[in-house]
């Protein structure tokens, strides 16, 4: 069976801007999260988020693009830019409908539609742009990378929320399976402003804790809900033959996916993160002694907490596996994080180093082997586990290539 690799990284994240530059941050447990910047939260209940720091568009888009993107495509464009770069492809160069674009998204680009609908509010029709048409489409990151680089293969978007980045490389594989030679694939989200902000608060998760060091604490007896971050990554993901042909460097294989769907509440059914989990394994032909660490959802809600370290001290025996939450650095990227995990997962098996979960002490309760500072190890296969609002669950085993 043909094998899917990565061979591109482009990530845009509240705590490094490009990929080494996030990646030195995350090891040295520094933190993305700060008071809201992009819009005035001082009303709101909660008033903490990870912004992209330091990102400036107009350095990476060009002056005609600029009217019609939001801030959420922007920085997906940039890390599609990057992650292109990286994998030293030239699009030109391959067959007119060799390259698809998977992405994920949640509620597409929420801050242009806010703006628009309130100039047509305040001041009419006549002051909407016509990009609105499109801009806000949860669709358009997948519609504009195409477009910018002319890639006419299989594409499409996920819309599975904090899951829809592990969704979108198990699609992606799907087609590099199918015999496409590439896919660009992962998640970019960003929906700091209230349009984006108030459906959040209103599903009671997020946390309304005002220190940024304390405000998102999974597996800790102080978790208090998630804060939201912005950015996420996009991925190269290439057939190994291909890859192999032209000399790419290979971060790791995408050796396993699966997804499943939690039960209606009051069913009194399990939730699916575990089956989620042993399907993946299973896909990949590994067992769970074959795993060397796992990326955990890690919600930041009690509840939801301790169903996943339920979940992995099931599946792995207790503390029988090194977990880690690089995302405490991030908060909660919603269709971008699972993206950023694996991304962060495969600069884990490349280094050997286990990235931190900051500021996080694990609760007694909790049976799992929580990593709180960066820990060199052996790193062969790595288990990376998402959950969307609405019961969504991915896992995704990432394999050390060669």
């Amino acid at each position: 069976m043909t094998t899917a690799v990565v061979t591109g990284l482009g990530i845009t994240a509240p705590n490094g801007l490009g990929t080494e530059d996030y990646w030195k941050a995350t090891l040295a447990g520094e933190s993305g999260l700060g008071p809201v910047t992009r819009f005035d939260a001082t009303q709101y209940p909660s008033r903490i988020a990870g912004e992209v720091a330091d990102y400036v568009a107009e350095d990476h888009i060009p002056s005609r693009l600029m009217p019609q993107t939001d801030h959420m495509t922007r920085l997906a464009l940039t890390a599609a830019d990057w992650a292109l770069a990286d994998a030293g492809i030239d699009t030109a160069e391959l067959p007119e409908y060799g390259i698809g674009v998977v992405t994920a998204a949640s509620g597409g680009a929420v801050e242009f539609g806010q703006r628009e609908l309130q100039n047509l509010w305040s001041k009419g029709k006549e002051y909407v742009s016509a990009y609105q048409s499109f801009a806000w489409f949860y669709a358009v990151n997948t519609g504009q990378i195409s477009i910018r680089h002319k890639l006419r293969g299989p594409s499409g978007v996920l819309l599975t929320e904090q899951a829809g980045g592990i969704d979108a490389l198990g699609h992606a594989r799907r087609h590099i399976r199918k015999g496409f030679p590439a896919v660009i694939s992962g998640g970019v989200d960003a929906a700091i402003c209230p349009w984006g902000w108030v459906p959040q608060i209103a599903s009671g998760l997020m946390s309304t804790v005002d220190d940024p060091a304390r405000a998102y604490l999974p597996f800790s007896d102080d978790a208090a809900g998630y804060v939201p971050g912005e950015g996420g990554a996009i991925l190269l993901v290439e057939d190994a033959g291909s890859a192999r042909t032209r000399g790419a460097t290979v971060y790791g294989e995408v050796a396993g996916y699966a997804a499943t769907l939690d039960p209606a509440p009051g069913t009194g059914r399990p939730p699916g993160l575990r089956r989620a989990a042993e399907n993946a394994l299973a896909d990949a032909g590994v067992t769970a002694a074959d795993i060397d660490v796992v990326f955990a959802d890690a919600a930041g809600v009690p509840a939801l907490d301790r169903e996943e370290a339920q979940a992995l001290t099931a599946l792995f025996g207790a503390n029988g596996v090194p977990v880690t939450a690089p995302k405490t650095m991030t908060g909660r990227l919603l269709a971008g994080g699972a993206a950023l995990d694996a991304a962060t997962a495969l600069l884990a098996l490349r280094d050997g180093v286990i990235p931190p979960t900051a500021n996080v002490t694990a609760a007694a309760g909790h049976t799992i082997d929580l990593v709180t500072e960066a820990r060199e190890a052996g790193l062969r296969n790595a288990l990376v586990l998402a959950r969307g609002h609405g019961g969504f669950n991915a896992a995704l085993v990432l394999r050390r290539h060669g």
